[in-house]
């Protein structure tokens, strides 16, 4: 979106996906800005990322400048890259040929540039609420648009534009997936298993993990979709006292650690991975 004729060419795709949040009509580029016919207008950032919420700044709902830095290292340095190789293989099984790839939640974009790679014709956008982490976003995959995106406060997506949504480690709004995901889409939804990062925790104070957690994210979605499949992933993390850090710093647990620094060691990551499709 800086631009080129390639960005260009991708902003108008990305338009067609995208609605206004104001009004939910179209949008179409202008200088700097898209805008709709009602007269509503939105920055194009310097950084390539659409600035599409309204009303008050997230504020402390939005990943930091820290936090984001923290993550991008962490995955960059591939600790993750099972899950990532794990979201792209049930992407290349679930999304249509061409399909348009929405990350609600989705951060620096790393998961999803990941299935962009195993879905050669696909869109993606990532929204997210933190501008530390869009402005990485919008550089993440070639294939890849990102704007700001409030999840509880309606996704400034077209109906039924979606083939597939992802769902990383962030909240779901069951209405507003359901309702822009195309017929026949699905939602992939990540959340932590039972023993993730368990050594952590011990020795930190970091967060629990809610045991009723499966059957929260059942009944949340129970109106709206049919669970289909399940499956976990658990693997080790050999990391270094910097990369423990790292993985601490990168989240929520940042707040609520004990004062000294995690040592290195072994770490466990525990992830339950879910398809969801519309009823």
């Amino acid at each position: 979106m800086e631009g080129t004729e390639g960005r260009g060419a991708r902003l108008a795709r990305l338009l067609g996906v995208l609605r206004c949040p104001l009004c939910q009509a179209a949008l179409a580029p202008g200088e700097r800005s898209v805008c709709c016919p009602s007269g509503h207008s939105f920055d194009v950032a310097r950084q390539g990322y659409l600035s599409l919420t309204t009303g008050a700044a997230p504020g402390a709902n939005a990943d930091s400048a820290p936090m984001v830095a923290a993550r991008a290292a962490f995955l960059e340095a591939g600790h993750y890259a099972p899950l990532s190789s794990a979201l792209a293989r049930l992407a290349g099984e679930l999304a249509p040929p061409g399909a348009t790839l929405l990350d609600a939640g989705g951060g620096t974009g790393h998961h999803l540039a990941r299935s962009l790679d195993a879905l050669p014709d696909a869109l993606g956008i990532t929204l997210d609420l933190s501008k530390h982490a869009l402005r990485r976003a919008a550089r993440a995959h070639p294939r890849m648009g990102a704007a700001t995106g409030d999840i509880w406060r309606g996704l400034p997506v077209r109906d039924g534009a979606v083939d597939l949504l992802l769902n990383v480690f962030a909240p779901r709004n069951g209405p507003e997936f359901r309702r822009v995901l195309a017929p026949g889409g699905a939602l992939l939804v990540v959340t932590p298993g039972p023993r993730h990062l368990a050594e952590l925790r011990a020795a930190q104070g970091l967060l629990s993990i809610d045991q009723d957690k499966d059957e929260r994210l059942r009944r949340t979605l129970a109106e709206h979709f049919e669970q289909r499949h399940v499956a976990s992933l658990e693997f080790p993390l050999r990391l270094t006292t910097e990369e423990a850090s790292a993985l601490v710093a990168m989240g929520p647990n940042a707040h609520h650690t004990t004062t000294a620094p995690p040592a290195a060691g072994t770490v466990t990551a525990s992830f339950q991975l879910s398809v969801h499709r519309p009823r």
